[in-house]
């Protein structure tokens, strides 16, 4: 099965404090169309973020991992969404494409998170979800340029970076 979808999702954080949520409510199967839904409830436009209903499709034993870090289990994995909650003043993403085959669904994105002190950075990535056979997500990874991301916005830096990236690995 390939499917692929074009979507836009605003996000917004704020310090709201994150807390696994544990109510009876029936899981939605995950497909494309669930995660479409539930990552435009989390990232709305309000300004406040709730990732209370998401975390409930998280395997307990949820490996994460991205460009800085790798966390194991549900308790390490809330609490980096609190941290990375406390660390931004907002944080915006755009949705671009989603795909599924069988068991994993990746969708790329556009995230711009604006700090307390510094200017607005877009990021460029994509997310890769291993959905388990009992329906929860077991594995995310996330794929993104951070440092090239970042410096593109230091004026003359940017540019010095990209040349030494091409100069030493291009």
């Amino acid at each position: 099965m390939y499917t692929k979808l074009h979507f836009k999702t605003e996000i917004a954080m704020t310090d709201d404090k994150l807390n696994r949520v544990n109510d009876d409510d029936e899981k939605k199967q995950l497909n494309i169309e669930t995660i479409k839904e539930l990552w435009s409830t989390t990232y709305n436009t309000d300004g406040k973020p709730d990732w209370s209903h998401i975390f409930k499709y998280y395997h307990k034993d949820i490996v994460f991992q991205d460009t800085i870090q790798r966390i194991e289990g549900i308790d390490d994995f809330i609490a980096m969404c609190n941290r990375l909650t406390k660390r931004t003043k907002q944080l915006k993403m755009e949705i671009v494409s989603i795909v599924q085959n069988d068991d994993t669904i990746i969708f790329e994105w556009i995230m711009t998170m604006m700090f307390k002190k510094y200017p607005s950075t877009p990021m460029y990535g994509c997310t890769k979800l291993k959905i388990s056979n009992d329906n929860f997500i077991l594995e995310q990874r996330d794929y993104y340029d951070l440092w090239g991301d970042i410096f593109n916005n230091i004026p003359r830096f940017g540019k010095m970076y990209r040349r030494f990236l091409i100069k030493k690995f291009g």
